[in-house]
Formats: C-alpha cells, sequence, structure tokens
C-alpha cells in the first residue's frame, strides 16, 4: 500500500505540473550509449538480467575485449544496468519476459508495474493488441510468472 501511495503521489506531482521538458538521459544511461552502443545495440544488454556483481563481472570482460569506460564510470554504469536491466526471479516465464517484454520495455518498467493476475492479463492483452509477440502457449506462462513475482503486494 505504501508504494502504491508514493508512485500515486509521484503520479499526481508529474500530471500536475504538465509535461516535463526534455531532460538529459541519467549518468549511467549516457555511459551506455557512448560506450557499450559502439558496438552493439541494446538488446544483448536487455536479455541478460544480471545482478550488481553480474554487471561489473560483464563490465570488465568488455572492457578486456576493447570497450572504452572509464574506471571511475563503471561503478555509475553497474548501477544503471541493475536498475533497469537487473536481475528476476528463476521461474517458468522468466526467459519469455526477458525475449518478449524486453523488445520495448526495460526490466524497470516491468517491476514497478505492481497488479493482480487479473491486472496482468489486462496489461498483457493490451500489450498482444500493440503488437507484442507473445504466444498462446506461452500467454499463461508468462501471465503467471508476473502475477507470482510482480502481483499486488
Amino acid at each position: 500500500m505504501f508504494r502504491h501511495s508514493l508512485f500515486a503521489s509521484a503520479l499526481l506531482v508529474t500530471v500536475s505540473a504538465g509535461a516535463p521538458a526534455a531532460q538529459e538521459p541519467p549518468p549511467g544511461e549516457r555511459i551506455q550509449n557512448a560506450s557499450c552502443t559502439t558496438c552493439h545495440d541494446t538488446r544483448p544488454i536487455q536479455v541478460q538480467a544480471l545482478t550488481q556483481e553480474g554487471w561489473l563481472a560483464r563490465i570488465r570482460v568488455e572492457i578486456e575485449r576493447g570497450a572504452q569506460i572509464a574506471e571511475d564510470d563503471i561503478p555509475i554504469l553497474a548501477d544503471y544496468l541493475t536498475l533497469n536491466h537487473g536481475p528476476l526471479p528463476d521461474g517458468a516465464g522468466r526467459d519469455v519476459l526477458l525475449t518478449t517484454c524486453t523488445v520495448c520495455h526495460d526490466l524497470r518498467r516491468v517491476k514497478l508495474h505492481f497488479v493482480n493476475a487479473e491486472g496482468w492479463e489486462e496489461t498483457l492483452v493490451a500489450m498482444l493488441n500493440e503488437g507484442a509477440q507473445l504466444s498462446e502457449r506461452d500467454f499463461p506462462v508468462l501471465l503467471a510468472y508476473l502475477a507470482a513475482n510482480f502481483g499486488e503486494f
């Protein structure tokens, strides 16, 4: 309930203030765009769902491969990647989420969408109407995963 109240308050402030002015991307996103995406697009990032330690290790591997990331930028980038493309609970549906939902959304958006199973079903139907590539076979698997891990609290 507390989380929903904070979200509702933030939403009210945002709506009351009108459309936000164009903002600079956060530092971690700027680092990602300046370093990671010089060799590949964001898709390999979107499907990993690593922990903070996992992202730090991945960044080190990429630096060994030639990625140009300043030492001071490593923790900033790892924090950004963990927040937006961070870990997910294990379970059936995890891979479906990573291969389907992350085509359009980062994991942070999914993790902040706390609704019951009916709400998740409505969300998935809406996403299908928007063109999401979710098969009939994967729909109930993903729905159960989202409701179990990101349901109402």
